[in-house]
């Protein structure tokens, strides 16, 4: 993450925004010292969430086959 003060963000701003869009770096724009706010490149999602999850879930044995375990439901 690079840090630049807010004086030469001013002076290159438009600079500053290409490199942050070219390659995914945050930068952080400090005044006398204290940081301000961040510069961060924008995430494009997808349209739809459907498939999103798609290759980060695991199924792990039969999930039809019933639970061995009892439970007390009152009706």
């Amino acid at each position: 993450m690079r840090t630049i003060k807010a004086s030469e963000f001013k002076a290159k701003c438009l600079k500053i925004m290409d490199e942050v869009a070219a390659s995914g770096e945050t930068v952080v724009i400090t005044k006398h010292g204290v940081p301000i706010t961040q510069l961060i490149p924008v995430r494009h999602r997808p349209k739809t969430m459907f498939g999103a999850l798609s290759d980060s879930i695991t199924i792990r044995g039969d999930i039809l086959a019933p639970v061995d375990a009892r439970w007390d439901a009152q009706s």
